[in-house]
């Protein structure tokens, strides 16, 4: 039975070109789990293995992978850096340990940088960074160290320097051992020598190490003392005491490199092992009991093998032979032929198969213990979120949010004939991708799928003509808008009618109010005890969160609403519940009326790079679809503008961003808040 403590599940985490990939692929590489080094440039890498990430050289779906070094089992997940495919970062967060942040030292922290540092904090992950491309023109090592302190509020501790920078970088110092390391590009930076550090490079190393022990001593006052007695400090205790600190979100360990030049990646891995947690470092996970009548007290489970089983499926891909449902095992042991219990649905699923993965391979194995990641193929109800337990000793974790889809497009099949095809590859593309649905409109008739953004559903469309051979005619994008209410409102639905010669009857009164939660829509019931029989109540709860889920005065979402119930009038015998559900429709759809309807729109947050000559020219521009610009700053020879604009207006945005900075400007761009749209919006699409 594997030591869980030698285990490090961590995720990979960055801005889209930051250097992730490569990074993994020099890991799997100098850990020997790979015997040849696959590049991103040739689409050759085992991590990003779809071919739609070979041919884009971007990552689009999260790749779980496992390495071992000096002693330590290593699980990887290489996640996605471009803001439409957010949702895989998010699943990978909730279930990993630790990760590594990889920054770009040429463009230092940027947006999405921001997005996955903010995931990480919520998921409380500790974290170490790697200051990546400094074999590049225009690298800045400590602009990049500012601006982690700056903009994430980071602490981050530099424990490898880079000795040069651009074609001139030589290697990196070791801080804790003083040592100067140098890569062989020979053998591809598997060998690489400790050497003393160079007189040339002397006078920078003690002003880092000077730095670095000062960080250290202020975490533990013996060691302060120890520092102000002799000005240095043991290397058992830096690591001891980074290790502590690390675990505890203090602090970041920081390195340095080139990952595409070999310079600095066994450094990191070292620090993978020294400073990230094992599941044993975590919290125990806790849960709630699925059954609402005994959450009385918190469910515990603690990260060890004689605990009762429990695991949190966190991803799902369809295949051939069934959904391969990726499980974090948290607790016990997960056998081979088992029946565990869906906590959500409260019924029994069946787990035939469990597979090591491996990117894009897998190998059949037996059981998964506390802390393992595998795959398993069995159970037929499972969705992202999910939590599998033991059927004698239940917990409901909780589950992933993901964030709401702000663009759509309407989709048909080419023939009449592949429409049934086209309900199974939607239906099983929206199992796997939380962030992707699909639903039919019903005064057009049309398919409307809705995604995060334009290259998440350009993605999604080429794997249906890949995957299922199904060719979609597209129509323009549109804006996935949302409504919601500006004040509170109350209105009386009512239902009297004979329906098969006997009266019925129902008077409800439901209030409307704004809200702000974590749903979008909450029902709260005011009915004292006695007001309805038990089985009604709940009727009548389904029949209003059904009305709310129907959408508002347009036809789009509700959201930010609060719905409660404040009275019934209920009489025995004529009260059914065909009139129940009638009454809170009438209800419902009264109050919405009456109520001051507002259209929201979806913001994006905007981040744009260009050179200087072209900065005039992209405001004014940005000023122009309605875009605020709320700072505009120099970071190295660049301007870098961020702005909140609205999703409507930012269409088609990449070919006028280019035509205006003779391709010179970059841009990324993530959804940030849904906020109210111009009045104008609301009565146009009234008529």
């Amino acid at each position: 039975m594997r030591d869980i403590a030698t285990l490090r599940n961590i995720g990979i985490i960055a801005h889209i070109d930051a250097g992730k990939t490569t990074t993994t692929e020099r890991i799997l590489f100098y850990s020997e789990e790979s015997h040849r080094m696959g590049e991103v440039d040739e689409g050759t890498t085992i991590t990003d293995f779809d071919p739609e990430e070979a041919q884009r050289g971007i990552t689009i779906y999260s790749a779980a992978v496992t390495c071992r070094w000096k002693g330590i089992t290593i699980n990887i997940i290489d996640t996605p850096g471009h803001v439409d495919f957010t949702a895989e970062v998010e699943r990978s967060l909730r279930v990993l340990d630790g990760g590594v942040v990889v920054f770009s030292a040429v463009e230092g922290v940027e947006a999405q940088s921001e997005t996955v540092w903010r995931q990480a904090d919520r998921y409380r992950v500790p974290r170490i960074c790697f200051i990546n491309k400094m074999d590049r023109i225009g690298a800045g090592f400590e602009r990049t160290l500012e601006e982690i302190k700056r903009r994430l509020k980071g602490t981050p501790i530099p424990l490898t320097v880079p000795m040069g920078s651009a074609h001139e970088l030589e290697g990196v110092i070791d801080l804790i051992q003083q040592k100067a390391l140098y890569f062989d590009p020979d053998s591809k930076g598997k060998d690489f020598r400790a050497e003393e550090i160079s007189d040339k490079h002397r006078p920078m190393a003690d002003v880092w190490r000077k730095k670095l022990l000062e960080s250290v001593a202020l975490l533990d006052d013996d060691v302060l003392s120890i520092y102000m007695e002799t000005n240095d400090v043991p290397a058992e205790q830096i690591y001891k005491l980074l290790r502590t600190a690390t675990l505890a979100g203090h602090v970041q360990p920081t390195f340095s490199g080139s990952a595409k030049n070999y310079v600095g990646v066994q450094p990191l891995l070292d620090g993978v092992s020294r400073y990230l947690p094992s599941p044993l470092d975590r919290p125990p996970v806790t849960g709630e009991h699925p059954n609402p009548k005994k959450r009385d007290k918190p469910q515990v489970r603690q990260p060890s093998v004689e605990e009762p089983f429990c695991g949190l499926v966190f991803k799902i891909q369809a295949g051939p032979h069934g959904d391969l449902c990726f499980v974090r095992v948290y607790s016990g042991v997960l056998k081979s032929g088992s029946r565990v219990l869906n906590a959500r649905t409260g019924n029994k699923e069946l787990v035939n198969q469990i597979w090591h993965i491996q990117a894009d391979s897998k190998a059949k194995i037996e059981e998964l213990e506390a802390g393992d990641i595998g795959g398993v193929i069995g159970p037929k109800e499972a969705v992202t979120g999910d939590t599998l337990c033991d059927q004698g000793r239940p917990v409901l974790l909780e589950s992933i949010t993901f964030p709401e889809t702000v663009i759509s497009m309407a989709v048909e099949p080419e023939t009449s004939a592949e429409r049934k095809k086209l309900e199974e590859t939607l239906a099983r593309l929206a199992r796997q991708d939380p962030t992707f649905n699909t639903r039919i409109d019903e005064e057009t008739g049309q398919t409307i799928i809705s995604g995060m953004g334009e290259l998440h559903l350009e993605v999604l469309r080429n794997r249906m003509l890949r995957d299922s051979n199904l060719n979609v005619r597209v129509h323009k994008p549109r804006v996935s808008y949302r409504e919601t209410i500006r004040s509170a409102v109350e209105a009386t639905g009512e239902f009297h009618r004979p329906q098969a010669g006997s009266p019925q009857f129902c008077r409800m009164t439901v209030r409307l109010e704004p809200h702000q939660g974590e749903k979008p829509i909450a029902l709260v019931n005011k009915l004292k005890p006695g007001d309805l029989p038990a089985e009604m109540v709940r009727v009548l709860e389904q029949s209003v969160m059904d009305f709310a889920h129907g959408g508002g005065i347009v036809g789009y979402p509700l959201m930010n609403v609060r719905f409660v119930i404040t009275d019934v009038d209920y009489r025995v015998g004529e009260t059914t519940d065909v009139a129940l559900q009638a009454a809170a429709s009438d209800a419902c759809r009264e109050a919405l009326n009456a109520a001051d309807a507002v259209l929201l729109e979806p913001v994006m947050k905007l981040e744009v790079v260009t050179p200087d000559e072209f900065l005039g020219n992209i405001q004014a521009d940005l000023n122009a679809r309605r875009a605020i610009i709320v700072s505009s700053e120099l970071r190295g020879d660049l301007y870098v503008v961020e702005a909140e604009a609205p999703l409507a207006q930012m269409f088609g945005y990449s070919t006028q961003v280019r035509s205006l900075s003779q391709g010179r400007a970059s841009y990324s761009m993530e959804p940030l808040k849904y906020a109210e749209a111009p009045p104008e919006v609301l009565r146009e699409m009234l008529g």
